[in-house]
């Protein structure tokens, strides 16, 4: 069906779509919502909650406090002080994985999930097979994208830079 003419009426069928239907469909099926727009900061918000709580919960949660295992895990990677980047390890998935939920310091976050699921890729399963290796793949993606682009408008980051600040000058 061509979407460029004037509407035309095949008799006993409805009219051929209009070049602004059509425009619709192929931007509905092929276009974007504008990053500033609100359908953006939606999608935006639903993918910083989802993640950061399925990071916290069922990620870090179990880390924080670190086992022995995994403080062991942490020195046979190589790590000099083990119980500390285990402790670390925990507070990237648990902390900033609530910290990205929530919104609010959505970069620093970010940037500690980031580092935390490089490890996880490279270091921890570096010899796993893909499959193994494909959760933190996805969470350092998506942690890469918040640290790029921030958390959005429906977040704490976002009302807080968007106060007002108090002026020293009196």
């Amino acid at each position: 069906m061509p979407c460029d003419g004037p509407p035309r009426s095949i008799v006993g069928h409805r009219s051929i779509p209009s070049k602004k239907l059509c425009g619709e469909v192929k931007h509905l099926v092929f276009g974007s919502a504008a990053l500033n727009s609100s359908a953006a900061d939606a999608g935006r918000a639903l993918l910083r909650i989802g993640a950061g709580l399925a990071l916290a919960l069922a990620h870090g949660l179990g880390k924080v406090p670190p086992s022995e295992r995994f403080i062991q895990g942490a020195g046979e990677m190589g790590f000099p002080f083990p119980t500390f980047f285990a402790w670390m390890s925990g507070f990237a998935e648990f902390g900033c994985g609530l910290l990205l939920a929530i919104g609010l310091a959505t970069r620093p976050a970010a940037l500690f999930i980031s580092l935390n699921m490089l490890t996880v890729v490279f270091i921890a399963h570096a010899g796993d097979p893909f499959g193994n290796r494909e959760r933190g793949v996805l969470f350092l993606c998506i942690a890469l994208f918040f640290l790029l682009a921030g958390a959005g408008r429906y977040s704490f980051d976002h009302y807080i830079s968007s106060r007002p600040t108090l002026s020293t000058n009196v």
